[in-house]
């Protein structure tokens, strides 16, 4: 996977645009009726940081960001402002945020996910590239410590514990995470628009599957 675990300047990316994108395939029948229908199974992401350029060295940072990317080559990590916590985005993350298992008294590792709940529906999305040292970890009301009682792939977002969790024990989690990211061109056009401040109008970014 052509992916290097180096996040876009946060200063940049914050006051970007964008958000999660679906795909459906809509069938309207002969009665007026329609039957709708997905192929993607989690929602991809598109942003597009060019509203966040404001300062010369601004552009100098993107574009060695971009050179080091080779463009569309390399993948990165994204922090998406609107969306980069387990908790609420008005609190700090809590190791009992997200309950992402449940124990069987065999399986070791498990994944991150963050559910997003609307009514009585909810919807489980996989997070892929938690940031280091974000991830806290509970077993039902008890937190766990890291390195101690489990393991953090922050490549990955795969926690691994020591034991066994025991069955019927809920495995909860708090965390901060990124979106694995690639640029959506092969070009940045810039201009100057004075001695001290430039414009990117679009630095379109999409997110991958890893």
């Amino acid at each position: 996977m052509n992916f290097h675990e180096v996040r876009f300047p946060a200063n940049l990316s914050f006051g970007s645009i964008g958000g999660p994108e679906r795909r459906t395939d809509i069938v309207t029948l002969v009665n007026g009726f329609e039957e709708r229908n997905s192929p993607w199974a989690h929602a991809r992401r598109r942003y597009d940081a060019g509203v966040g350029m404001r300062s010369l060295d601004d552009i100098e940072t993107l574009i060695a960001f971009f050179e080091a990317r080779q463009g569309q080559v390399y993948g990165f990590r994204w922090k998406d402002w609107s969306d980069f916590k387990s908790s609420r985005a008005s609190a700090e993350p809590r190791y009992d945020d997200q309950v992402i298992a449940v124990g069987d008294g065999v399986e070791t590792a498990f994944p991150l996910v963050k559910t997003y709940r609307s009514g009585t529906v909810s919807y489980a999305r996989p997070i892929s590239k938690p940031v280091l040292g974000t991830v806290r970890i509970g077993l039902d009301q008890d937190e766990m410590k890291e390195a101690v009682d489990y393991e953090v792939d922050v490549t990955t977002g795969l926690v691994r514990f020591e034991a066994p969790p025991p069955v019927g024990v809920q495995i909860s989690a708090g965390f901060e995470f990124d979106v694995p990211v690639r640029f959506d061109t092969d070009r940045i056009q810039t201009s100057v628009a004075s001695f001290r401040a430039g414009d990117v109008p679009n630095v379109p970014v999409v997110e991958v599957r890893v």
